[in-house]
């Protein structure tokens, strides 16, 4: 599985950015899909995830103002993100989950400040 990230970018607090995780290769076997994002300095952490069934999680830190959904026909998962605050700063990455194997892409950027 081969996954293109896009969709960072510089945005105002308070501001949104939409994230795209495209995947190609061997979809089929994906079970899961999700974000994950590293600030500076700090380990990656968990941001959201789908399953193939639909089912959603998302750290506490962006309930509510995050949302994650995937369009099949386009092979791609979305990250809406409302609400930016400036510790949402990081690079975030998409994560496929395709057993045995985790299958990374590469980050994109999205830095939050006015």
């Amino acid at each position: 599985v081969q996954l293109q990230a896009s969709g960072g970018g510089l945005v105002q607090p308070g501001g949104s950015l939409r994230l795209s995780c495209a995947a190609s290769g061997s979809i089929f076997s994906i079970k899961a899909t999700g974000w994950y994002r590293q600030a500076p300095g700090k380990q990656r952490e968990f941001v959201a995830l789908i399953t193939s069934d639909g089912s959603t999680n998302y750290a506490d830190s962006v309930k509510g103002r995050f949302t994650i959904s995937r369009d099949n026909a386009k092979n791609t998962v979305y990250l809406q993100m409302n609400s930016l605050k400036p510790e949402d700063t990081a690079v975030y990455y998409c994560n496929a989950l395709a057993p045995p194997h985790s299958n990374w892409g590469q980050g994109t950027q999205v830095t939050v400040s006015s």
